[in-house]
């Protein structure tokens, strides 16, 4: 199904690339589609009073919103109404930050996927005892941004086709304009300093009060050369030597960082490290992994670092730590000879490199010491790096955590949360439903279904009990807590990262929606994994939720705190942030405070967020 929409274009006065903030109601959205080549859709709820919420066409309509570009930023906080509920008193004082992409359309015809959409920084400033939300938001200023868009009228020209993109006319071919570092995928607050990832490049710092870009921060060049140990197989001269041919056409022709550090970090909280992850460039062509390690303390000093090296031509996007381990899920890749030279040409996205390898029935996971002269470390010896545990194929997406046990005999237990999706439903070139041949994004994409095979994201446990005398490994891998409706967006109370966790807090479906029952989410859900038991909340008809965060009362009990959720009511073309209790999932009286994004302001789905106290 295709689809103009129709939109009006601000006044010539207003530059959405500078800091102003537009006049209420003056703002009408770009959408993702405009095309004048599609056949046209009306407004389906310019049509009808007694409105059909679960058809098709609507369907489209409400996906297409969840990904309109917001060209204004909102330098001035501005306070947010108050539409539902109080904030309560002991609700602490701190800031919510929201990354993801702010913009997929630029002026000159070229749109491209989420992925690739410039980071857009929101922050909700929150203050319960004066019960209020200041809002605020800005684009990241990365290298990239600075160059598409014009500051002194506005427009936007993408010249950067970005890994999962194609643009369109000139910008189309041989563009080596790959790397677009972004900065749109996730966020962190470390050492009172506030950072935006992405998974090809450095960080780039942000101020946390102004939302102003300071500038790009090479954590990784920074410390690299320190306290390096190398585990794992043995360097193979003949990788190495293509790797060496490799590097300068990654880097000097592509612009590719000689180490990616992955936009996914963790924090060792009873320890107070920040702990990163990084993998060389030309791992992601060649059949062979090196996943560095990083540890630092409050001040950024190095405090640990290690190297392993594997052999798997893999993609990993997000990984684990327990106290004494990392533990990484390489999902297999392979390259796409025909997929690489339309990609090189730039009539396809530079992904097309890469297609998901579905040769093997199983998916590997490595249990990688993090401190070798551990007593628990000493079930991880190089043999089991050679001999990684095998799940059947499942796609890693998220984890929320993993723990380890030891009992009497001294045997290791691991559990591992997280979710995953089956090879089949993964696709590199069409992630939400992006088609860089029609230039619409399609839900059907993302709401595929198989009768026989369950193709969505699930929330799964991974448990691995590793024999000391032996060197068994044996694994299991199940839904958690047998649930079985589309999640992702996995999170805990980050007080317990790498320990042992009672409780897993997710987006999820309800499946009410039947024309998108996977994709977006309606639905939070709350996993007790003591008692096995799962308890939810339903946002409503045509609304839906990003990543739920959670804020600590700073009580004693692991679920005593509150969820701060946006949601997105398709119906009116809005957002809302909302704080629900932890502790009364699946009870009356969740929802504590609903609070109102204007509608000029509205902003397209987000990524992932961080919750920082006031300090």
């Amino acid at each position: 199904m295709h689809a103009i929409f129709h939109h009006i274009v601000p006044p010539i006065n207003f530059h959405p690339c500078k800091n102003l903030q537009p006049p209420p109601n003056s703002v009408r959205f770009r959408p993702y589609a405009t095309t004048s080549r599609h056949a046209p859709i009306s407004n389906p709820e310019s049509r009808s009073s007694k409105l059909e919420v679960d058809n098709e066409e609507v369907a489209f309509w409400d996906y297409q919103f969840l990904f309109m570009s917001q060209r204004f930023e909102v330098p001035n906080p501005i306070k947010l109404k108050l539409i539902d509920g109080a904030l309560p008193k002991d609700f602490p004082n701190g800031t919510y930050y929201l990354i993801g992409p702010g913009l997929f359309i630029d002026d000159y015809g070229s749109s491209i996927n989420p992925l690739d959409g410039h980071g857009y920084l929101r922050a909700f400033e929150i203050n319960g005892p004066n019960n209020e939300v200041n809002f605020s938001a800005k684009y990241v200023k990365t290298k990239a941004q600075i160059e598409e868009c014009d500051p002194k009228n506005g427009s936007w020209e993408f010249t950067h086709r970005g890994p999962f993109s194609v643009l369109k006319g000139g910008k189309m071919i041989a563009n080596t304009k790959v790397m677009k570092n972004v900065a749109n995928t996730s966020i962190l607050k470390w050492g009172g300093r506030l950072f935006c990832l992405w998974e090809g490049g450095s960080p780039y710092e942000i101020d946390p009060i102004t939302l102003d870009t300071i500038g790009n921060f090479d954590l990784i060049d920074y410390c690299d050369g320190e306290n390096e140990e190398v585990s794992g197989f043995n360097r193979c001269c003949v990788w190495d030597f293509v790797a060496h041919l490799l590097k300068p056409i990654l880097h000097g022709v592509f612009k590719m960082p000689t180490k990616r550090m992955l936009s996914h970090y963790k924090i060792d909280a009873q320890r107070g490290r920040l702990i990163v992850m990084t993998c060389n460039a030309e791992d992601m062509v060649l059949p062979i992994s090196h996943c560095t390690f990083y540890e630092f303390d409050s001040s950024f000093k190095l405090l640990h670092k290690r190297e392993y090296i594997i052999q798997a031509h893999s993609m990993i996007h997000d990984w684990a730590i327990t106290d004494t381990h990392y533990i990484v899920f390489p999902n297999r890749v392979k390259v796409d000879i025909l997929g690489s030279m339309g990609a090189i040409s730039g009539t396809r996205p530079m992904i097309s490199t890469l297609s998901v390898d579905h040769s093997k029935p199983t998916s590997p996971i490595y249990i990688l010491p993090r401190f070798p002269e551990s007593k628990r470390s000493s079930h991880s010896t190089n043999d089991y790096l050679r001999r990684p545990v095998e799940i059947p194929q499942l796609w890693l997406l998220h984890v929320a955590n993993a723990y380890e046990e030891i009992d009497n005999d001294g045997n290791l237990f691991i559990r591992i949360h997280a979710t995953s999706c089956s090879y089949k439903w993964f696709n590199f070139q069409n992630m939400f439903g992006y088609n860089y041949q029609s230039d619409i994004l399609k839900p059907s994409t993302m709401n595929c279904i198989d009768d026989k095979e369950k193709l969505s994201p699930q929330l799964i446990e991974v448990s691995i009990k590793m024999q000391r005398n032996d060197g068994l490994k044996l694994c299991t891998t199940t839904n958690l807590n047998k649930w079985t409706k589309s999640s992702d967006f996995p999170i805990i109370n980050p007080q317990v990262s790498g320990y042992k966790h009672k409780y897993v807090y997710a987006a999820s479906c309800s499946g009410s929606y039947h024309t998108m029952p996977h994709f977006p989410f309606d639905t939070i859900v709350k996993l007790n994994t003591f008692n096995k038991s799962t308890s939810t909340w339903f946002s409503g008809t045509r609304r839906f939720v990003g990543e739920p965060m959670f804020v600590s009362r700073g009580h004693s009990s692991e679920d005593d705190g509150y969820l701060l959720v946006i949601e997105y009511v398709v119906s009116r073309r809005m957002c809302n942030l909302l704080i629900l209790d932890a502790k009364r999932i699946g009870e009356a009286n969740v929802l504590v405070a609903r609070f109102e994004v204007p509608k000029s302001l509205t902003f397209p789905l987000g990524f992932h967020g961080t919750w920082t106290p006031k300090e």
